[in-house]
């Protein structure tokens, strides 16, 4: 008896195995769904909440806040690479031709760096929220005349609707929304040029703010010699300035786990999360000006990325069916 019941316990345990297997894997499934959103939330939340942090700066010019931003970035990246031990993918990056792209995509970067900090101290939170509205609709164009993408006729529409809603500001104000421009189609030239370029993101980044580092510690050291930077001016204004690197840092290691866990279609709709928190804190928190004239430029963009996510969502549906009828076939 003791023989049958031990044979008859391991049968039943060979049994539970297959089901137990199933079991985790289905929770890890489950885990990784929960958390690929929650990635996004903390990414793009973080982004969105940006401003908040750069008003802490309202007394320190922005080309030193960029400064100390690139500088503790750099060395936060770096440190990151190394506790990760991701050394060969930092060392593949140190290639002549790679180099001369990152130092072109750092430029870009700090360039759109420095405008937005100065943007949010002047006041102009709601004008920075336009650019990263019109971002993607600027980075469609761009693959179109560079990369040459075609555009169907949704994404024409798009791009159009979107035009008549920046002439339209143009028009009604007098004047040029010159740093929702500037910061766009900056950031749009970012994304061209490392897509074009084979680079893992972080480490990318750890490159692009190495190169540019040099720059940033002769500001610093200048203000420091004239007596006009505010390094060791108190404790807490230099946390903040340590900060700058873990509040860049950190939402770009979110974003990554984020991308790896959800669909390109539903991580596109996350990236209208960030210009919208920074719309609401430009009106509601700031007291910046929203008039009709902002309503309807900002109703023209947002009909407009409503069409360019039915574009992208429609071609995404499309290449599946390819797929799956590509295998039915084999």
């Amino acid at each position: 008896m003791p023989e049958l019941s031990t044979a008859g316990g391991l049968r039943y345990c060979d049994g539970l195995r297959p089901v137990a297997f199933q079991f985790v894997t289905i929770l890890n499934r489950i885990t990784q769904l929960e958390a690929g959103p929650l990635y996004a939330i903390l990414a793009y939340g973080t982004w969105g909440l940006l401003p908040i942090y750069w008003k802490f700066f309202a007394q320190v010019q922005a080309v030193e806040v960029l400064s100390h931003r690139i500088l503790w970035s750099a060395l936060f990246l770096c440190g990151l690479l190394w506790l990760q031990r991701r050394h060969a993918e930092f060392r593949a990056v140190w290639q002549p031709q790679k180099l001369r792209v990152l130092l072109l995509t750092a430029l870009l970067l700090a360039f759109n760096w420095g405008l937005y900090i100065y943007a949010v101290n002047t006041d102009r939170v709601i004008e920075t929220s336009l650019g990263y509205f019109i971002n993607p609709l600027v980075s469609v164009l761009l693959g179109f005349l560079f990369l040459k993408e075609r555009l169907d006729q949704l994404q024409q529409l798009a791009v159009a609707l979107a035009a008549v809603g920046v002439g339209y500001f143009i028009w009604q104000f007098g004047a040029v929304p010159w740093i929702a421009l500037a910061l766009a189609v900056s950031f749009a030239f970012y994304g061209l040029l490392r897509k074009v370029t084979q680079v893992a993101p972080m480490a990318g980044l750890a490159v692009e703010t190495l190169l540019i580092t040099p720059l940033a510690i002769a500001i610093l050291a200048y203000g420091s010699s004239t007596g006009t930077g505010h390094w060791s001016q108190g404790w807490s204004l230099n946390l903040l300035f340590i900060g700058c690197g873990v509040i860049t840092s950190m939402p770009l290691l979110w974003f990554n786990n984020a991308a790896k866990r959800l669909k390109l279609a539903t991580l596109g709709f996350f990236q209208y999360m960030a210009p919208s928190i920074q719309l609401v804190l430009g009106v509601f928190l700031y007291r910046e000006p929203f008039t009709q004239t902002h309503l309807i430029s900002f109703g023209l963009i947002w009909a407009a990325l409503v069409l360019y996510s039915m574009a992208s969502l429609r071609q995404r549906t499309a290449v599946n069916h390819d797929k799956v009828n590509h295998q039915e076939t084999r």
